[in-house]
């Protein structure tokens, strides 16, 4: 379970401070595909990033079985951040490496021996259909494949949890389709909470049980997919519902 209490970022600029996250709290059921949506600087990817731990939240709280990652340093950050993997808008992919070195990457890092490594990537690339493409480097792929290779990547190291950042934003309607298919193959058979940030409502409405809505850095609709859709109470989702004229 993630539990996110009252969570506050605000950035420093010359300008003056921006608020980009205020007062944020949602819980996040074990084995839920959980949707953030909101407009364009609403706060969605400053979420995202502070979720995975590339920022430090200003205040609150984001806990994990009951630990409150935003209060670690040092080693167990890092242990921490193996918890959630993340995949970036725009893949992430190195392009001097074939598809089984990018989602090996982080195993070596951990150090892992090299036939466990092996057996991993193996495991990975057939659960993402790209077992015939081991040794093809990200240039020879098109982007429903690359994504898959970023997927294959973040679940490398068994996290928890899976952060994906408009993770068919570049994509064709059928790719979308087949991403999303393998997003739901992956939380059942692996049983990954998974959390999509995302601005496409087809996208939310096809794959998350529940969902919340971020507007100007607040949380100001949360619940169940289906009954936000039937009857939104907030402005901002009945806008992007198009059930409210701008």
């Amino acid at each position: 379970m993630i539990e996110i209490k009252n969570l506050g970022k605000v950035f420093t600029e010359k300008s003056g401070k921006v608020v980009a996250l205020r007062n944020a709290s949602v819980t996040i059921n074990d084995g839920d595909i959980f949707g953030v949506i909101g407009m364009s600087g609403a706060g969605k990817s400053t979420l995202l990033r502070c979720l995975c731990l590339l920022e430090k939240p200003s205040e609150g709280q984001i806990l994990l079985n009951g630990r409150d990652l935003a209060a670690l340093s040092g080693a167990d950050l890092r242990s921490a951040r193996r918890q959630m993997g993340v995949v970036f808008q725009g893949y992430n992919l190195l392009m001097q490496k074939t598809v089984a070195e990018n989602v090996a990457f982080p195993l070596k890092l951990g150090k892992y021996d090299k036939a466990a490594v092996d057996a991993r990537v193996k495991e990975l690339l057939e659960l993402v259909g790209l077992a015939d493409r081991a040794g093809s480097y990200p240039s020879q792929l098109s982007g429903g494949q690359k994504q898959r290779v970023a997927l294959a990547r973040a679940l490398a190291s068994k996290p928890q949890v899976l952060l994906c950042d408009e993770p068919t934003s570049a994509l064709d309607p059928l790719t979308t389709k087949s991403v999303l298919e393998l997003l739901k193959d992956i939380n059942q058979k692996l049983g990954v909470t998974i959390i999509i940030i995302t601005h496409e409502l087809a996208v939310v409405r096809s794959i998350c049980n529940r969902m919340v809505v971020i507007d100007n850095g607040l949380f100001v609709e949360q619940g169940e997919t289906a009954e936000i859709f039937e009857d939104p109470q907030s402005e901002v989702a009945r806008l992007l519902l198009g059930k409210e004229e701008v």
